[in-house]
């Protein structure tokens, strides 16, 4: 299909070659990393999750990265790029839509989706007829928030995370995302948008051979030298097309690696977490000649993405965006207005009750906005060592910078949806241990993430105590928390790690705990309920999940959890009804579909129930919820083989399905298969949380006594 382009600056002919059956661009030799407008080129985007400017070793880093170096040799690698926030989610919704966060509204990894219609990289460019495919790697990146819109294919499977000791379940490696985006992209044969997203420098940090022995002081780094090294077929391909491609490499933010008291990133916005490498480089097939590159220190911003692939291909974008191409050497070079940057950290707000960080970057100068501001000449002062804002020498600078700051007019964040079970507890696992937060009228110093730091290492010891199955030792790190600053997310955290370790009480006595202290918070009171109806007090839980309702109508969690608790009750059809009110806001939500399978197999509809976790397995294989309802109804219509093998899988996906794992256990041993049963009972035994379970631990421990 041929398409109308603008400013086309490149003669292109197309020649056939005999015999050939394919087409080349021939293409007037460029200056030195000059950039076109070539109409028909490819676009890729190559997103590495948390990936520090100063990694790569072309910007002079430990990291051996010699494909991305390469590429930057034949293109611009720009040394002063930033990006509009330090979480995943909401970094991503900036490069895609160009559009800062206060104006696309997606401000934390959790809680938020983009709104429906709102125009992206991906749905302009679908427009304008090219094929679009999205290969991401880790869970803040999920269909369901959003993303997806405009994307032929939006290949996202993780698999399944149920707690923080399933930490690698909610992502993937680079080896296992590129081989199917790069199957995708020898699949097309017209013009294509690629975004590739790999998650593999996010903590925590294992590299795989060899780059775990050779990385083995710092394995962030490894992460990173592994993700070269996984691109280099890619990159090979590309140099193999018939057409241009136009790649753009950046990192949605980086990592502090104890820089200013922080472990990974999220709560500050210092440069270690704000400033990302990018690398922007026209792969031509057939041009071999040795490239020096060019290196830009421009003041670049995540926002400038969106307008700088239009313009390449010749498109314009929506009205009113905030950022501008780059494409133009005149727009990379001296001379050129500044960039005014933008950029917000809001997640200690959202989930912890601490003061929101926002501020701008005005050449050189950088200003943060807390209860305790910091003023930065990033010039001199790159590490941000010298806190200038009381200086007299800088007062002007501090007046126009904040001048600045007011002039975007950001609003900080409303209220938030909280999203479903399986939402939140992937979130966890990866170290986003989120909770819900009321806003304050006002933030004092007391709130600022500096003087608050010491919690958040608490916090990430406590995980990490968890995730080295110490669960004791977590609790007492838990306890220590609260006890110098409530906080619904620490309390919510201890009353998980509680309940996980079998202690029922004790995890609802902490949530009512947190109640009794204020903190009303919607997840919080969701979560007290679902430990009150999963113990058997389905009427105690109904009443504080039918107030969240009716207060936040678009909570799914709240939705499910009330579906669960009416179908517990009996309440057969208003629980269906709460499960496709979730269907209604997240079609994809696999929780509602599994917990509708449950309510028909509990009416003994085995056809529907069969369809529905039919239905759950394959929006998401991962699941070991929809894997071990589908065994029941296999069980129940005569498939015992399938049954079996239906919750081995389920067990395989999620060590802690105990339901899943008992039958599995109980059905060996009812067919008197001993070698294999004994394996699962033991597991059972060992594992099973006896407040839950305690009768059939009874009974399984004098099967195995006996056999």
């Amino acid at each position: 299909m041929a398409h109308s382009r603008r400013g086309v600056a490149a003669l292109i002919v197309l020649l056939a070659l005999a015999g050939a059956g394919a087409y080349f661009w021939l293409v007037p030799r460029r200056p030195i990393a000059d950039l076109h407008r070539i109409a028909g080129q490819n676009v890729l985007l190559i997103t590495i999750d948390t990936l520090r400017a100063d990694a790569l070793s072309c910007y002079g880093g430990p990291a051996q990265t010699p494909n991305l170096d390469r590429l930057a040799r034949d293109g611009v690698r720009f040394d002063f790029a930033h990006a509009q926030a330090v979480l995943t989610l909401p970094s991503h919704t900036s490069i895609l839509t160009g559009e800062y966060p206060f104006q696309h509204g997606v401000r934390d990894n959790t809680g938020f989706r983009l709104k429906a219609g709102t125009p992206t990289l991906a749905t302009i460019l679908k427009s304008h007829g090219l094929a679009t495919g999205a290969f991401v790697s880790g869970f803040p990146l999920n269909a369901r928030f959003g993303l997806d819109a405009g994307f032929d294919v939006y290949n996202d499977d993780f698999g399944e995370t149920r707690g923080p000791a399933d930490f690698l379940m909610a992502s993937r490696t680079a080896g296992e995302t590129l081989p199917p985006a790069i199957d995708w992209l020898k699949a097309q044969h017209g013009e294509w948008f690629e975004w590739i997203h790999l998650f593999d420098p996010h903590a925590p940090y294992q590299p795989p051979p060899p780059f775990d022995r050779e990385y083995a002081a710092h394995p962030y780094y490894g992460e990173v030298a592994y993700v070269d090294a996984a691109l280099g077929p890619l990159f090979d391909l590309l140099r193999q097309q018939s057409r241009p491609t136009l790649v753009i490499v950046t990192g949605d933010h980086g990592e502090s690696l104890g820089d200013h008291g922080e472990a990974t990133h999220g709560l500050f916005a210092y440069e270690s977490t704000l400033r990302v490498p990018l690398i922007v480089a026209e792969i031509v097939p057939g041009e071999h000649e040795p490239s020096r590159g060019e290196v830009d220190e421009i003041g670049i911003r995540h926002v400038d993405l969106l307008p700088t692939v239009l313009d390449a291909l010749g498109f314009t974008g929506p009205s009113g965006l905030p950022g501008r191409s780059f494409l133009a050497a005149s727009e990379r070079r001296s001379g050129a207005a500044p960039r005014d940057s933008y950029f917000e950290a809001m997640a200690p707000m959202l989930n912890r009750g601490w003061a929101p960080l926002e501020g701008v970057i005005v050449g050189h100068d950088k200003y943060i906005d807390l209860p305790e501001p910091e003023l930065y000449n990033l010039g001199a002062d790159p590490h941000e060592a010298h806190n200038l804002i009381d200086d007299a020498a800088d007062a002007e600078t501090r007046r126009t910078l904040t001048a600045r700051l007011a002039e975007f007019h950001a609003d900080l964040p409303g209220d938030r949806r909280t999203e479903d079970p399986d939402v939140v507890a992937r979130l966890q696992s990866l170290g986003y241990v989120s909770g819900s937060a009321p806003r304050k009228a006002r933030y004092t110093a007391d709130d600022d993430p500096k003087r608050l730091i010491v919690l958040d290492q608490m916090l990430h010891q406590a995980v990490d105590l968890y995730e080295r199955h110490q669960p004791q030792q977590a609790i007492a790190v838990y306890q220590q928390i609260v006890d110098k600053r409530p906080m619904s997310l620490a309390y919510q955290q201890l009353a998980f790690v509680q309940w996980e370790t079998g202690d029922v009480d004790g995890a609802m006595a902490t949530l009512k705990h947190a109640i009794q202290h204020g903190l009303t918070d919607a997840a919080t009171q969701v979560q007290l309920a679902t430990y009150l109806s999963e113990s058997g007090q389905p009427g105690a839980a109904l009443p504080m999940l039918e107030s969240v309702a009716r207060t936040s109508p678009d909570d799914v969690e709240g939705l499910n959890a009330l579906g669960i608790t009416y179908a517990r009750l009996g309440r057969t059809k208003d629980a269906m009804a709460s499960f496709e009110r979730v269907l209604t806001i997240d079609p994809i939500d696999g929780m509602a579909v599994e917990n509708l399978g449950s309510v028909y197999l509990s009416e003994n509809r085995l056809t529907d129930a069969g369809e529905a976790f039919s239905r759950a397995v394959t929006m998401n294989p991962g699941s070991s919820r929809a894997h071990a309802g589908l065994g029941v109804v296999q069980l129940k219509t005569g498939h015992t083989a399938d049954a079996v093998a239906s919750w081995k899988q389920a067990v395989a996906l999620d060590r802690t399905n105990y339901d899943a794992l008992y039958n599995l256990a109980a059905e060996l041993v009812r067919e008197g298969n001993v070698p294999e049963a004994r394996p699962y009972v033991e597991q059972f035994v060992k594992t099973a949380p006896p407040a839950l379970y305690e009768p059939d631990l009874q009974a399984f421990s004098r099967w195995l006594s006996v056999h």
